[in-house]
């Protein structure tokens, strides 16, 4: 039988390394998630000075996982058309809504980023959406993705802040991100970061484990490999071929 470098075998190579280089470069991937996760817990940039926000992301580029509540400041026109309000904020432990309206920034061709204007008990009691040009700071903060089932989409409410849902609300693209503004507007209480919903410890750690899970495929398909390698090395034949192969005459 041939040796298991022979050409016809090369394919088989080729392939035991590109199985394990995908489950290695899966598992830095999500090692890499689990380590921005970490760092932006560990980091608390609510203090920083406000910086404009085309230094810290831009309308079509994803959100910078170190930069979570990074002061930005904006200049732009309001989108009062696109004003929603998002449930499940409590504040001082009543629960009420964020009223968030959009604003286009300007130098963007028009991309929208949703600004939280303050907190509210009832819609019903909010001012009307602004109208025409402001400048603002506000904490940068990535799309919100609980899950949760917004039970009715042709109202204004909204069960979280997902940019998905609030692009529904607007003719325009909006940036893959939303931003808490530092002062309410009349009329408006405070809003910020510590109403966000509580995030489930599972999140950052549920990254790790995948990483090892992928790691540990990777490493199994690199043991098959060289098993096979070696056995067939050890007899000149494939093992598939001397486990059905006759006993010798005695």
């Amino acid at each position: 039988m041939p040796s298991p470098l022979a050409p016809r075998y090369w394919g088989l190579h080729l392939l035991a390394i590109v199985l394990v280089g995908i489950a290695v470069g899966l598992g830095v991937w999500q090692y890499d998630a689990w380590q921005a996760h970490r760092n932006a817990k560990a980091a608390d940039l609510t203090h920083a000075e406000p910086v404009p926000i085309d230094q810290v992301i831009g309308p079509d580029d994803p959100f910078p996982g170190t930069k979570v509540g990074q002061p930005v400041a904006v200049e732009g026109t309001w989108v009062p058309d696109g004003t929603v309000y998002v449930s499940g904020r409590v504040q001082d432990g009543e629960d009420g809504y964020w009223v968030v309206t959009p604003l286009a920034v300007d130098g963007t061709d028009d991309a929208a980023l949703p600004i939280v204007r303050g907190w509210i008990a009832d819609p019903a009691d909010a001012p009307a959406p602004p109208t025409g040009a402001a400048s603002l700071d506000a904490w940068l903060q990535p799309p919100e993705g609980t899950g949760e089932v917004d039970a009715d989409p042709t109202d204004d409410v909204l069960p979280q802040l997902r940019i998905a849902d609030v692009i529904q609300h607007v003719d325009q693209d909006l940036y893959g991100a939303y931003g808490v503004a530092t002062e309410p507007e009349a009329g408006l209480e405070p809003a910020s970061v510590e109403q966000l919903p509580d995030v489930g410890a599972f999140t950052g750690i549920r990254n790790l484990l995948y990483a090892i899970e992928w790691w540990f495929f990777g490493l199994f398909a690199a043991f098959i490999w060289w098993r096979w390698v070696t056995e067939t090395s050890a007899d000149g034949r494939p093992v598939t071929e001397t486990a059905g192969a006759s006993p010798p005459d005695p």
